[in-house]
């Protein structure tokens, strides 16, 4: 009877992979910061590890020259995911709405979007995956929500219709299977 409880549990218990966690030796060389200049925009962001290790994407969000958005990417070996998985977010931001994008292959045009609001304290975030809508440009896609079974990017994204400055500090981004 042990056995059987046991192997229930391993059968039935959620595996987390670490997508990115990040601390004081962190590369944070692996992500890249995308904003509206690479369409004539004058939006800045950065990304930065702050005193704590934790990662700090910061800036300013211009709507100048038709721009509007600035983002942090990164590109993933693929992590294989299943139907019912989510990605898990520990951060704190500044009151203020974010992003969080997916991409299941680089070679895609489309993304899978999920708008979150911060609330200002430390918080987790958790996405399922499932509940991605696919995105191109700012523009709903007619095709279904995220449904594939890996994810090869990954990125947070702030956009606005006015400017303003924005700060998220984040701690680590899980995949949970």
């Amino acid at each position: 009877m042990l056995l059987i409880i046991i192997f229930f549990n391993l059968v039935s218990a959620q595996s987390n992979d670490m997508i990115f966690e990040f601390k004081k030796d962190s590369k944070l060389g692996q992500w890249q910061v995308v904003d509206d200049v690479v369409m004539g925009g004058r939006s800045n962001g950065t990304l930065e590890l702050n005193e704590n290790g934790n990662g700090v994407f910061k800036g300013d969000v211009s709507i100048e020259n038709n721009g509007g958005f600035s983002s942090i990417q990164l590109r993933l070996e693929a992590k294989k995911t299943d139907e019912k998985a989510a990605i898990s977010l520990r951060l704190k931001g500044d009151g203020s709405d974010f992003q969080f994008r997916i991409k299941a292959s680089t070679r895609d045009r489309h993304s899978y979007i999920y708008n979150f609001k911060t609330s200002g304290d430390w918080e987790t975030i958790s996405i399922p995956l499932s509940d991605m809508s696919p995105s191109f440009r700012g523009y709903s896609l007619q095709i279904p929500n995220f449904n594939h079974n890996k994810i090869e990017q990954i990125g947070v994204l702030k956009s606005s219709k006015e400017n303003n400055t924005f700060k998220l500090e984040i701690k680590h981004i899980y995949l949970v299977n």
